[in-house]
């Protein structure tokens, strides 16, 4: 495991740099740049002054060496300045990342608990598997934004239990559940479709392996050939599932997000690259690359942990 880490690591840093040069050099092509909007936005500005606001951003020098720049700053801890919403970028990078991680990680963990443990059962008793795929199906073809609208008819509107959206202001963790509850139950409803499918073909396909047979015809009672004989096999490929998942717990989901009035970090996405904040939209995109890779490094570990044959 040791030398897996030592050699991802690297790979991780390269991909980092890569991918930060290339989406610099992208947005840096595009038309336009955040004084062009200024001028539009104040048409008293003269062009004296918009070549020295050019000369402050640094917008008068070549494409390459505000790159390098920008990564020789980063490398130091210094994340820059929004200039969408004039303050440092990590003022507005944290608190959203914050959110969404709530969120969606809160969604992430009942999904995969409750689609793995429907999935398991299902492949126990082919009536209930039968029922699963059936639900999985109408799940993942049920929008997101209908169930969250639907959701907040019902129980915000008609029953008026729970509140529409926006986030808590009162301190406590109750009154913060309140306001996670329906977008939560959108987001882990949505999800739990995949986990429950994948999960159940796995486990159908170990359950027919014939060490299942050696350990059923052995007297093992069926609760011990299901979860300690079948299903540590059938996880490793669900593991590698949850760990392309976790990129969404720093990229955000816009649809709920703006259904709910949540800040996170899908909004704050769509918000710098429309704004035209080069800085902010490159931050939040690598630090989304680096999380789906962190992730997928502790998922081969996992893996390797439950079948150690896979390092060899």
């Amino acid at each position: 495991m040791a030398r897996l880490v030592a050699w991802r690591l690297p790979q991780i840093a390269v991909t980092l740099l890569l991918l930060s040069a290339l989406t610099w050099l992208a947005m840096g092509l595009m038309p336009g740049d955040p004084l062009d909007l200024a001028m539009l936005g104040d048409p008293t500005l003269s062009a004296a002054d918009v070549a020295k606001l050019r000369a402050v951003h640094g917008l008068d020098r070549p494409l390459h060496e505000r790159y390098l720049a920008w990564a020789a700053a980063v490398l130091r801890g210094d994340f820059g300045y929004s200039r969408l919403f004039s303050v440092r970028a990590g003022a507005v990078l944290w608190p959203a990342l914050l959110s969404t991680l709530t969120l969606l990680g809160w969604s992430l963990l009942l999904a995969a608990a409750g689609g793995v443990l429907l999935g398991v059962l299902g492949a126990a008793r082919p009536w209930l598997g039968r029922a699963a795929d059936a639900l999985s199906i109408l799940a993942q073809s049920t929008p997101s934004f209908w169930l969250g609208l639907m959701l907040i008819i019902l129980f915000a509107v008609t029953l008026g239990w729970l509140p529409a959206g926006g986030v808590a202001e009162a301190p406590g963790w109750w009154e913060a559940a309140r306001f996670l509850l329906l977008p939560v139950t959108t987001l882990a409803l949505v999800n739990s479709a995949g986990y429950a499918r994948h999960a159940l073909a796995a486990m159908q396909a170990e359950l027919a392996a014939p060490y299942i047979r050696t350990a059923r015809m052995k007297g093992l009672p069926e609760r011990a050939v299901l979860w300690r004989h079948a299903f540590p096999n059938a996880a490793i490929p669900l593991v590698t599932i949850a760990a392309l998942d976790a990129g969404a717990l720093v990229s955000g989901a816009l649809v709920t997000e703006t259904i709910f009035a949540r800040p996170g970090m899908g909004k704050l996405i769509y918000d710098s690259i429309m704004g035209n904040d080069y800085n902010l939209a490159l931050l939040a995109l690598l630090l989304a690359a680096l999380v789906t890779m962190l992730a997928t490094l502790a998922a081969d570990l996992l893996q390797r942990a439950i079948d150690p044959r896979l390092g060899h």
